[in-house]
């Protein structure tokens, strides 16, 4: 199935579905190429930065920078581009993207995975060891001040927050297909 037919929601929609293009503790960044259906190396991360999870996007969903929505998933060892993995929302990280003169909101929400034996404990993102999540939001920092823009984080959300926004990224890209 093409990731564009995933729903973003899973069945029960309590969860979301994300499909991964860079697993945790790789130096690649990948990028899913629609054109050719794989995905490529987006860019080599400097010596050293590595993804902290596992990293990808909740497919039929379109945030203000007009890609997918981005989450971070925790609690599952790493897997690999193109793995499809259903996680519960325990947050959202508000964030600007700055590059240039042009300013992008471009949240992160954060997730664990779930299957039907993996249940994560953690409910909210109050529920991580501080440094864990102070290490999350630097790594963000880090990764975009390397390719020259500026990311700030606003402040943080709960579950709730999460769910609102991925709602608005759901609405936003059925309006986009609508205009096709």
């Amino acid at each position: 199935m093409r990731p564009d037919r995933v729903p973003p929601r899973s069945p029960d929609g309590r969860c979301v579905h994300v499909i991964i293009d860079t697993p945790g503790g790789s130096s690649n960044k990948y990028k899913f190429d629609p054109d050719l259906g794989l995905f490529r190396v987006s860019r080599a991360l400097p010596s050293g930065l590595v993804f902290p999870h596992d990293f990808g996007s909740i497919p039929g969903t379109c945030a203000s920078d007009g890609d997918p929505l981005d989450l971070l998933v925790l609690g599952l060892p790493a897997t690999f581009p193109g793995c499809l993995i259903t996680a519960r929302l325990i947050g959202i990280l508000r964030a600007r993207q700055t590059e240039g003169r042009k300013s992008v909101r471009n949240d992160r929400l954060i997730g664990v995975g779930q299957t039907p034996v993996n249940e994560s404990s953690a409910r909210t993102l109050q529920d991580l060891e501080p440094q864990h999540l102070t290490a999350i939001e630097h790594f963000f920092e880090s990764y975009n001040e390397l390719q020259g823009r500026r990311f700030t984080i606003m402040g943080r959300g709960d579950p709730k927050a999460a769910h609102a926004a991925v709602e608005r990224a759901i609405r936003a890209y059925q309006r986009a297909e609508r205009q096709r």
